[in-house]
This record gives C-alpha cells, sequence and structure tokens, in this order.
C-alpha cells in the first residue's frame, strides 16, 4: 500500500513533538540567561535529533501496542494498525530508519562535542527502544520524565555550551510533569482495554477518579515550580510569562473535571490538548528568560 508523505507524518504523531523540541528550546534559553556562549551549529541538530528519536520511540511504541494486543478496537487507539490503513512492518522499517537518523546526527554530534555525550544520547536511545517494557509495567511516568524532562536539557547543555550545568535541571520538573500528563490521560481513558490486554499502568493502579484527580494536580504543579523558582532566583523573574498558559490549563483542568458528570469520555483527546498546553507554557518560558538575558 503505498502512502503520502502526509499519512508518513501523521503516523509519527506529530502532535506529540512539544514534548521533545521544547525542553532544548528552554534549555537554549536558559543557557543564554546564564550568559554562556551558545553554540547553534550543535543545539540546532540537537533539536533535531530528539524530535528525530521521539517519532522513531511512537511508531514503536505503537507496534508494540497492536502487537499486543493493547490497541484495539475497542480502545482508544491509533486507528493506523488497527484498522490497517498501515501494516506493522511498515510501522517497524520506518521506525529503524528514524532510529538510524538520529543515532547518526547524535554519532555527529559526538565528533562536534566530545564522548561524553555517547552516556547521554545512549541512555535516551536504549530508553526509546525499551518504552513499552516501561509502560507495560505501570513505569512510564518514570520513563518520560526521564527521556522528556531530565535527558534533553542536559543534554543540551552539554553540547550547546560544552559542560552541564546541573542547574539547568530545574526546567526538568514543570516540562516534565506535563509530559507525564500527556501520558497519564492517555493511560486513563485506556484503563479497561489496558487491563483486559493484561498490562499494568499507574492509572490501572490507583483508580480512574484518583487519576482525573491527579492529572488536575498536573496542571497546577509546573506553575507552581516556576514560582518558586523565580522567587529564590533558580530561574528570572521573567520566566513568569509562563503563567500567561494559565487558561489554558484550566480549560484542561476543567475538562477532565468533567469526568465526574459525563465518565471517561470527558478525557478523550486531553493528550493532546496537553501537549498543546505544553508547547505554549514551554515557548512563553523560553521568550520570558530570553527577553531576561538582555537585561
Amino acid at each position: 500500500m503505498r502512502h503520502t508523505s502526509k499519512e508518513w507524518f501523521g503516523a509519527t504523531r506529530y502532535w506529540s513533538f512539544p514534548v521533545s523540541a521544547m525542553p532544548v528550546v528552554a534549555a537554549c534559553a536558559y543557557l543564554l540567561w546564564k550568559d554562556y556562549d551558545v553554540r547553534w551549529l550543535c543545539a540546532i541538530p540537537a533539536l533535531v535529533g530528539n524530535v528525530v528519536f521521539h517519532a522513531a520511540g511512537n511508531l514503536l511504541s505503537d507496534w508494540w501496542d497492536y502487537r499486543k494486543g493493547v490497541d484495539n478496537e475497542e480502545a482508544y487507539a491509533v486507528p493506523n494498525l488497527v484498522f490497517h490503513q498501515f501494516e506493522p512492518k511498515e510501522y517497524m522499517c520506518f521506525s529503524i530508519v528514524l532510529f538510524a537518523v538520529g543515532t547518526a546526527i547524535g554519532l555527529l554530534l559526538t565528533l562536534l562535542c566530545g564522548w561524553q555525550l555517547l552516556i547521554i544520547g545512549g541512555i535516551g536511545a536504549l530508553l526509546a527502544a525499551s518504552y513499552s517494557f516501561f509502560k507495560f509495567r505501570a513505569m512510564g511516568d518514570i520513563f518520560v520524565f526521564t527521556c522528556f524532562g531530565i535527558l534533553p536539557v542536559i543534554g543540551t547543555s552539554f553540547v550547546a555550551a560544552g559542560f552541564i550545568d546541573w542547574h539547568i535541571l530545574v526546567l526538568s520538573l514543570p516540562l516534565g510533569i506535563f509530559t507525564i500528563a500527556v501520558l497519564h490521560d492517555n493511560n486513563t481513558v485506556d484503563i479497561a482495554t489496558d487491563k483486559a490486554s493484561g498490562i499494568s499502568t499507574l492509572p490501572m493502579k490507583i483508580g480512574e477518579e484518583t487519576s482525573v484527580k491527579l492529572y488536575i494536580v498536573y496542571m497546577v504543579l509546573p506553575y507552581l515550580f516556576v514560582i518558586v523558582f523565580c522567587i529564590n532566583g533558580m530561574l528570572p523573574f521573567a520566566a513568569l510569562a509562563s503563567l500567561l498558559s494559565v487558561p489554558i490549563a484550566y480549560s484542561n483542568a476543567s475538562t477532565a473535571y468533567g469526568y465526574f458528570s459525563k465518565g471517561r469520555e470527558a478525557m478523550i483527546g486531553l493528550d493532546q490538548k496537553t501537549a498543546q498546553l505544553h508547547l505554549a507554557f514551554s515557548l512563553l518560558l523560553s521568550v520570558g528568560i530570553i527577553i531576561q538575558s538582555f537585561f
């Protein structure tokens, strides 16, 4: 079956890319604020490589979910494999190609920046390839926080500044929590079908009602962290620009609260809306930090 480039791009779940791209952008903004010389010829390929690995991981995850029966006609799932719009081998081949491209970018950056990058990149690639192992054992939240909160910011610090400024990890908490929220909503919606497939997720363990309440907490925590970090000087006060995205977070939280009157249908689609919130929050945070860097 022949597919258009738009269909191939859609298979990567591109709407989720803010969770892999924006930590790199925010990290570069932070480095500018710290008055480091940012090596853009390394930072830009790092951004591209991170997104490519993310796309490869998405495809591999969907392949595993389909093979394990997690994605089926009863589940709120990506339809491409379930309804045979794509064949599993196409997803696997595309994933391998993207992993190869991401690895090539990583090796190039290693030559430019130093062998230490192999450790950071190797951990990221290993986690991306083993995501389903973590996901099926209720450890998906730990995975996404590590891959989309911790590794991108310290990796960006290394390639863009030439060393790791460990203080940059302050970005990991707000950005990582919003990323966890994307996965958490998806797993909350799929509690029934995931249970029938024999896998284990955090929402399955704590129950639907508690999962919805936890999602709402996730909509609040990143803002609290930014406020605290600005007060104690770990982030510039201009980072409070991220609070301009509060209306989006409030809308998402209100939609989730609708679960208590409408049931789990209220949670459907919140994963994409949460990714959009991540983009808005991260952009505002980054712009605020960049503006502060000029003063």
